[in-house]
């Protein structure tokens, strides 16, 4: 299978070696359809559903290769305005997802009393259903401003808007986040369904994007149909359905 590091240095090597620019247009058009091919074999379902093990970089940062050179660098420029672009929350995996949901399908079922479907609707209402988070991928960021003291949970959105310790660095990414190829996934539009708004989750678009494009084909709810964690039992065909329309793909449509 052809890697995108690998097509790229073969791309070097033809423009360091060929005195003639169309044998490089047509290497790029004869695998063009292979490219596209690739990357729909590029990543296994286990991967997606974050039950792999894959390669992370950066202390703190965890995430794939690609993604975190580019957000070492938008960090850096960033660092240059004064502004410590803190990683709250990136790689997460199947089973750290489900801990998250089962802790608080426990919580609004047990302590709260609520019966299971509301408990589900209220828990997406910000987490994923453990093997659909994007924050599986190692593309996914949550990430604040750690030059600025902050009391209690940081992952709020009124701390990133105007008088918010976050305010900074939220104005900064709309200026800049897009250059390093990371975009906000969940939107402030109000037509948007699903996740509520989050300004502090971004995704790096170049690997984000064909990875959704990938797990969108896939059969979600015949996916999760197969594990055992808290409250699966209770979902349905239409549930699902809905959820794959709302919550996964009702996003920032420079995502999609």
């Amino acid at each position: 299978m052809l890697r995108h590091w690998q097509l790229n240095r073969y791309i070097m090597y033809l423009r360091s070696n060929t005195s003639d620019l169309k044998y490089l247009f047509v290497f790029l058009f004869c695998f063009s359809s292979l490219i596209t091919k690739g990357q729909e074999l590029e990543y296994s379902i286990d991967e997606l559903m974050g039950k792999a093990d894959i390669d992370l970089y950066g202390e703190d940062i965890n995430l794939r290769k690609e993604a975190h050179d580019a957000f070492v660098k938008m960090r850096d420029a960033a660092a240059k305005e004064g502004i410590k672009m803190q990683v709250v929350s990136s790689y997460r995996s199947f089973y750290r997802q489900a801990s998250i949901f089962e802790a608080k399908y426990e919580r609004y079922t047990d302590v709260d009393g609520m019966e299971p479907l509301p408990a589900i609707d209220k828990i997406i209402e910000y987490s994923t259903i453990p093997g659909t988070s994007r924050h599986h991928w190692g593309t996914d960021v949550d990430i604040i401003d750690g030059s600025v003291p902050a009391e209690g949970d940081v992952l709020v959105p009124e701390k990133f808007e105007s008088g918010g310790p976050y305010e900074r660095l939220k104005k900064w990414m709309d200026e800049h986040s897009e250059e390093y190829g990371f975009y906000l996934v969940y939107t402030d539009e109000p037509r948007r369904r699903g996740f509520k708004y989050e300004p502090w989750h971004y995704s790096y678009a170049p690997l984000s994007k064909p990875m959704l494009e990938n797990f969108r084909k896939k059969n979600i709810l015949q996916l999760l149909e197969r594990e055992d964690f808290l409250g699966v039992e209770h979902f349905t065909t239409g549930f699902i359905k809905t959820y794959i329309t709302d919550n996964l793909l009702d996003i920032n449509p420079d995502l999609l």
